[in-house]
């Protein structure tokens, strides 16, 4: 494909995704008559495309290479990945523009998509091939075909394969994650693996229960107090968010943050300043946020219960977390792992868990996730006793493995 060139207009039938924070970029495209608009589909970041690849089959994936949250060649990987037959491509837009720019201001943008008629446009193709490569006239990058999993983390199913992948993307940037997901199934322990493997691991890692925390004191927790801010306030204390400076702030629960509390969270993200209650003096933090929570954070914003606002500056880049029901290839290695850790703990040697009892647990739908099974390991654990092997009836409630599945 020669330089100034776009790859050829996708069959009628085909969809297109274009990724782009340029409105112009996206507009070529939207506003091409070779492309049929129902047919294509608008991401404004890499994380919001990752999340439509989820939600659509797509023929053709565009990369704006100034994206602005990821880079587009992680992008890239991450969908050929998962769609093998996707066509990729990267496009080099002029050096000249900044994203927003509007077609009055950079009118060599608007034309048809087919062909840019900016020559500074290089496109990009994914080759495809056994050892995936970047190819441009310039550069030639070759793409390592890894998924490392997370520290602390068990699991080799797709799904969980995927939550690595976008982890592993977004942790060594200071981009604020939404981790969304059924109770249990493990939100506390990616954001710490994400602090872990990201340039922010030797500082603090500062946990808040949103839930847990009593709206009356949620904002002294938060942002601290100076001295007689309140009754009861002998003396002035940083707040967790100030303890958090240098590392990670992990917000969880945050569907549960009151109303009164939210406007003040937004403004600590807009502009990375916090102010003691009871205090006039503002002090300048550098935390990385990391939000989770168990309900959907837009039924709240329809409901008025959660800030359309705040909403969009939490969820820059969401990675939501499979339930256990849905990643059964992993129930085996997590029961494993759970039990090798009861026997270190207390100093036995290793048990094992049957092949009757494996397929059982496969068969449960784990309504609490990976913690209930985790709770059930150990409960069977101590009803095997001195046994070498977890069996079914280890697993019930009482002797009788009809039981089971009320776990």
């Amino acid at each position: 494909m020669s330089a100034g060139t776009f790859p050829a207009v996708p069959e009628p039938q085909s969809r297109l995704l274009v990724t782009s924070a340029d409105p112009a970029f996206r507009g070529q495209f939207l506003n091409g008559p070779e492309y049929c608009d129902d047919r294509i589909e608008e991401a404004l970041s890499g994380a919001q495309a990752l999340a439509k690849m989820g939600s659509f089959v797509f023929d053709t994936l565009i990369l704006d290479r100034r994206l602005p949250d990821l880079d587009p060649r992680e992008v890239a990987e991450l969908a050929r990945r998962r769609f093998p037959s996707m066509e990729v491509h990267i496009v080099d837009g002029p050096p000249e523009r900044s994203f927003g720019d509007s077609p009055e201001k950079n009118p060599d943008r608007v034309g048809l998509p087919a062909s840019f008629v900016n020559p500074s446009v290089v496109p990009l193709k994914i080759e495809r091939g056994a050892s995936e490569v970047v190819a441009s006239a310039d550069e030639t990058v070759a793409i390592e075909d890894s998924a490392d999993r997370l520290p602390g983390m068990v699991g080799v199913g797709r799904a969980i394969q995927q939550v690595y992948q976008l982890a592993r993307l977004v942790a060594a940037r200071d981009t604020t994650v939404l981790i969304t997901g059924e109770t249990g199934t493990g939100k506390e322990l990616v954001a710490r693996a994400i602090h872990e493997v990201s340039p922010r691991a030797s500082k603090p890692f500062v946990v808040v229960n949103c839930a847990a925390i009593p709206e009356a004191l949620l904002e002294a927790e938060l942002f601290g107090h100076a001295r007689g801010a309140f009754t009861g306030a002998v003396q002035s204390r940083l707040g967790r968010i100030h303890n958090a400076h240098g590392g990670t702030l992990f917000l969880d629960e945050i569907g549960d943050l009151p109303l009164s509390m939210q406007a003040k969270l937004l403004r600590f993200l807009q502009d990375g300043e916090v102010q003691r209650l009871g205090s006039a003096d503002v002090f300048r933090v550098d935390v990385r946020v990391i939000c989770a929570t168990n309900v959907r954070l837009l039924e709240n914003v329809k409901q008025k219960l959660f800030r359309q606002d705040l909403y969009y500056r939490v969820a820059v880049f969401p990675i939501e977390l499979p339930p256990l029901r849905e990643r059964t290839e992993d129930i085996e290695p997590l029961a494993e792992k759970f039990l090798a850790e009861l026997c270190k703990q207390a100093s036995i040697a290793p048990k094992r868990i049957t092949a009757s009892t494996l397929a059982l647990l496969r068969q449960s739908q784990w309504p609490g996730n990976v913690r209930e099974l985790q709770h059930a390991i150990e409960r069977a654990f101590i009803m095997s006793g001195q046994g070498p092997q977890l069996h079914v009836e280890h697993f019930s409630r009482t002797a009788d493995p009809a039981h089971f599945k009320e776990l």
